[in-house]
């Protein structure tokens, strides 16, 4: 048997828990292609099949997603800014919008402080994240 393996960082999304199971699909896949485009280290190897046909590489370590109430998600967004993380967030205005264009748009349009965070996601140490989302649980 393999023994552990034991990362120094993590990946996390926090999704605010009142979302409906669509949204929470929805907004944990467009938060990690966040973090995935800005580390693209994170990434492992294309994946085979016994076969030979090729598969895309995905993250080489878990990625865990937390949930937690509006408060958890602005308290985790103001200690992760203060600590200088980058974040990938989604909006509840972002389910209206159908492109990228328009959900900077709707992102841009409100300010840090005012901004209706339904999710993030970031990586860092694991202590770091830890620390940033003091408060959420894991999603059951």
């Amino acid at each position: 048997m393999t023994e552990p393996i034991h990362f120094p960082t993590k990946i996390a999304v926090l999704l605010r828990n009142d979302l409906a199971g669509w949204q929470r699909l929805n907004v944990t896949a467009f938060l990690v292609s966040g973090v995935a485009h800005t580390l693209p280290e994170l990434l492992g190897e294309e994946y085979r099949d016994a076969d030979g046909t090729r598969y895309l590489p995905m993250f080489g370590q878990p990625v865990l997603v937390f949930a937690g109430d509006r408060a958890t998600l602005v308290g985790a967004h103001a200690r992760a800014l203060a600590r200088g993380l980058r974040l990938a967030i989604f909006t509840s205005e972002l389910f209206a919008t159908g492109n990228d264009r328009d959900n900077r748009a709707a992102v841009q349009a409100v300010g840090r402080e005012k901004l209706d965070l339904v999710g993030l996601a970031l990586h860092a140490p694991r202590n770091v994240v830890d620390k940033v989302l003091k408060g959420a649980s894991m999603h059951p």
